[in-house]
């Protein structure tokens, strides 16, 4: 089942420009407790005597409760609400289109404002449901630098950075589409999941690399492990990095999350094409960083995610490599099958080749987790995610489903 809003006459394109113009009011989202106070002091609307009582008061609608409106705000007098919805909002990004896998998998595009001198812009978030937890997968930039040569993500060229306002939002819409937030009444409209499948757990592994936008997601990794307010436990947030090795030391010390390094070769030569920020980093630094990471141990492991390319990395001397290169590091390493896209010139390795380098990886005493596929059928699944403005044709989206019917592919 699919639910979607198209987008296609001049007319309907004129009005949602008109609707996601260039805010005329701040945001309270995304703002630490220092800088909401500073907020509402500047704006005039509470004492300074009242400052810290009304942080606190917000903070716990914002994120406990996850309202986006002033008015529900009911241990808040009526004028203060009236004055806080004339300076600020605490509202969603506007939904252009919902999709909903065959295997449960949900994929929202979010449309933001425009900032600035900008355009607004639009990103994709992903829900994925499992037994016993529930993963969104949030991004951090509008596209994507880095150009990794079997990334759909990467054929689109970056926007701009998204703000801690923006990467924030993504989690709570989607709390707000699964009925997710505690003591609230469902929202009209919202898709409710079966019982216990909630957003359990975050990772940063969206559109974009999270640390060249390392303040504002720092920003907004904090307040989500805030534990009065949304809550997560840090080891429940993963951050995977293609290898920025200078953010990846203050990653750990700074935020203090899981660290997961979109790795996918063992040597520089073959790293170089399919990741070409190693031309910056090489493997020994990178190694080398993630040797050094702030609270390192068996408990916890850093994930190295490695997509399988048949005929490119998928060999038996390519799984000896990976053991060698990663000797002495408490890790985990995600297998995972590559998902297709239209114009990529990868293929899938054979499903009998992904289970003899995963046997080889966990014989060495490594856990190898074949990564599911999720969400293939509405360009969810890793490596796959790009916003509207750059995405298929309908006509091209048809087949690329028809291939994989057709068993083109898949693993």
């Amino acid at each position: 089942m699919t639910l979607s809003l198209d987008i296609t006459d001049d007319k309907t394109r004129a009005a949602l420009a008109s609707r996601t113009a260039a805010p005329a009011k701040a945001s309270l989202i995304g703002l630490t407790r220092a800088e909401l106070g500073e907020a509402l002091l500047a704006a005039g609307v509470v004492p300074e005597r009242q400052v810290k009582m009304r942080v606190q008061q917000l903070w716990h609608w914002l994120y406990v409760r996850g309202v986006s409106d002033f008015g529900h705000m009911f241990n808040i007098s009526k004028d203060l609400r009236s004055e806080l919805a004339k300076h600020f909002t605490i509202a969603r990004p506007e939904i252009v289109e919902e999709q909903i896998s065959s295997d449960g998998t949900r994929k929202w595009l979010f449309r933001f404002p425009a900032r600035g001198a900008g355009r607004p812009v639009e990103i994709e978030t992903v829900y994925i449901p499992e037994e016993g937890r529930g993963t969104l997968c949030i991004s951090s930039q509008v596209g994507c630098t880095l150009t990794c040569s079997f990334c759909h993500t990467g054929t689109q060229k970056l926007v701009r950075n998204l703000t801690a306002e923006e990467i924030l939002t993504q989690l709570m819409t989607a709390r707000d589409r699964l009925g997710d937030f505690p003591d609230r009444d469902t929202p009209d409209g919202a898709i409710v999941p079966a019982e216990g499948r909630k957003v359990s757990n975050i990772v940063m592994m969206g559109m974009g690399e999270p640390l060249y936008n390392f303040e504002e997601v720092k920003k907004a990794l904090l307040i989500a492990s805030d534990g009065d307010g949304l809550s997560l436990s840090k080891r429940r947030i993963t951050l995977s990095t293609s290898g920025v090795v200078p953010e990846i030391f203050r990653t750990g010390d700074e935020i203090g999350v899981m660290l997961a390094i979109s790795l996918h070769a063992t040597n520089n030569d073959l790293r170089d094409l399919l990741v070409p920020i190693n031309k910056k980093y090489p493997l020994e630094q990178l190694i080398d960083a993630c040797r050094k990471y702030p609270g390192l141990s068996n408990a916890r492991r850093i994930t190295f995610e490695y997509v399988m390319l048949k005929d490119v990395n998928d060999s038996l001397d390519d799984a000896k490599a990976l053991i060698k290169l990663l000797k002495g590091i408490p890790a985990k390493i995600n297998l995972i099958p590559f998902n297709p896209w239209p114009g990529t010139n990868y293929q899938c390795s054979d499903w009998e080749t992904i289970e003899k380098f995963a046997d080889y990886i966990n014989n060495a005493g490594y856990a190898s987790p074949i990564r599911t596929p999720r969400g293939r059928d509405i360009l969810a699944a890793c490596g796959q995610l790009k916003s509207e403005s750059e995405r298929l044709k309908k006509h091209e989206r048809l087949a690329l489903e028809a291939m994989m019917i057709a068993g083109h592919g898949e693993a």
